[in-house]
């Protein structure tokens, strides 16, 4: 079936015929076939959008916050469908996948409370005949761009504040999982927003960002995706001058101290690394584990790990479903052997464990020995290996920590509360983990420093993102 594009309140045609094939990663099975849209069609769509936002921005804030509401509600009503769809098209276990729905709606809930709480100033002027005011409105219609690792939650983390702020929204999912964003909008269209407010293009972004780009109309642009993009929409966003939020790569470090608790800290370990097979932005890239406790925190390690189940992410009990591609599969592999070429010792895992040419599982993987030469310390992995690294002191873990180009997010695992206090302070990352490998949530900012990104996504942060400053001096 050919998918149509959403804009303007409703499912409309291509002006061209291209589409693309949509896979199942676990067995290669087509799952569909979607539309994709033209340079003319996104020209449309931003028409579309604006207009939206005409009548969008002119609504008042409990209004708007009651199409979140309601959302919500279709969202938590249909949560079962859209787990089914994510986990078909991206290879996440089932409970994780309905995990997403959770997580991904409780941005629609935040955030229908968010958008009442956004508030002016009255400041104290210098002069008694002059009066000044301070306002927030909304930046415009708004571009977003979302991955395939997290194909819902990244719409909804993007798109609730944005309509809570009173701009309009267009998405772009990724061509490798759209399914997710169809059915989304399905739920967006029973919700009846009005005409051009919500819109959704599938497309090969190269064909349409110029349009976007080029667009004065369109003010603001998010993106979740890899460093390398990211650089070139702040370069293409330059001409007009637009708003933008880039959550991209990153490079996160998890130390044990001394001091661990170790049950917890292998936990934690587990819960940060395999979540979607370690293809997630904030997931462990490699651990540092103090000399004094390395043994016992790598055997407890190695035991916790043997014990996962990888496979379809409809199986009982699985854990850990496919790498995405075939481009992925292969970055994950040669980073394994460049690290046994280089003296790494392969603790367990390492090997791929299906034989279906159209599918790629790869046994969770640690990796003992690691040295700063080896790809898998320079470049984010993206998959479920684990590479050890040892330290002596607190100053060379932290200094191992903060030798990357990224800063998203850091993972440390400590019973010394002073401790944790000068370890986060010192870390150079936007979420720092303290004895917990699972930091997201709504309510809370997300996003990191240096190559990691720009901006916030979460909490009353992540709304002011998609609002502008207006000051107002009134003379009496």
């Amino acid at each position: 079936m050919k998918h149509l594009l959403y804009y303007n309140g409703n499912w409309l045609e291509s002006d061209g015929n291209d589409s693309i094939s949509v896979l199942n990663p676990a067995n290669g099975e087509i799952l569909d076939q979607i539309t994709y849209a033209t340079a003319t069609d996104m020209e449309k769509i931003i028409m579309s959008a604006d207009k939206g936002f005409e009548i969008w921005s002119n609504l008042t804030a409990e209004e708007r916050c009651d199409y979140l509401e309601r959302l919500y509600d279709l969202v938590m009503a249909e949560k079962e469908d859209l787990a089914r769809i994510l986990t078909k098209e991206n290879g996440k276990p089932y409970p994780e996948a309905l995990g997403e729905i959770y997580y991904g709606a409780s941005f629609l809930k935040w955030y229908s409370e968010e958008g009442k709480r956004i508030n002016g100033e009255i400041i104290p002027a210098s002069q008694v005949n002059k009066r000044i005011l301070v306002r927030k409105q909304p930046v415009g219609i708004v571009y977003g761009i979302t991955p395939w690792n997290f194909p819902f939650a990244m719409i909804t983390r993007k798109l609730a504040p944005a309509l809570a702020a009173g701009c309009s929204f267009i998405v772009k999912p990724s061509e490798e999982t759209p399914l997710t964003a169809i059915k989304f909008f399905e739920l967006v269209h029973r919700v009846g927003f009005p005409p051009g407010v919500v819109n959704c293009v599938t497309a090969d972004a190269k064909k349409i960002t110029e349009v976007v780009m080029n667009s004065s109309k369109v003010r603001k642009i998010t993106f979740t995706g890899s460093t390398q993009v990211g650089k070139l929409l702040m370069k293409q966003a330059a001409d007009t001058v637009k708003q933008i939020s880039l959550e991209l790569g990153g490079h996160a470090p998890f130390i044990v101290f001394e001091d661990a608790d170790i049950d917890k800290a292998v936990e934690g370990t587990i819960a940060s690394k395999f979540r979607n097979c370690g293809q997630v932005c904030i997931a462990t890239n490699r651990v540092l584990v103090h000399e004094k406790v390395k043994d016992i925190y790598l055997r407890k390690l190695t035991e916790a790990v043997l014990k996962l189940k990888i496979g379809d992410g409809f199986e009982d009990q699985v854990k850990l479903g496919p790498i995405i591609n075939h481009k992925g599969f292969e970055k994950i592999m040669d980073h394994i052997e460049d690290a046994k070429a280089k003296g790494g010792n392969i603790v367990v895992g390492g090997r791929r464990i299906d034989s279906n040419p159209s599918s790629y599982f790869i046994e969770p993987t640690i990796i003992d020995r690691v040295t700063e030469e080896m790809k898998m310390l320079q470049e984010e992995t993206f998959g479920p290996v684990i590479p050890i690294i040892t330290f002596k002191s607190d100053e060379e873990a932290i200094n191992i920590a903060n030798n990357t180009p990224y800063g998203l997010a850091a993972y440390f695992f400590t019973e010394s509360v002073s401790r944790g206090f000068r370890v986060s302070e010192k870390l150079d990352y936007g979420i720092v983990g303290f004895n917990t490998g699972s930091p997201s949530t709504a309510q809370a900012p997300f996003g990191g420093f240096k190559e990691s990104g720009l901006g916030r996504e979460g909490g009353h942060f992540g709304i002011e993102e998609f609002l502008e400053t207006k000051y107002v001096c009134l003379e009496i």
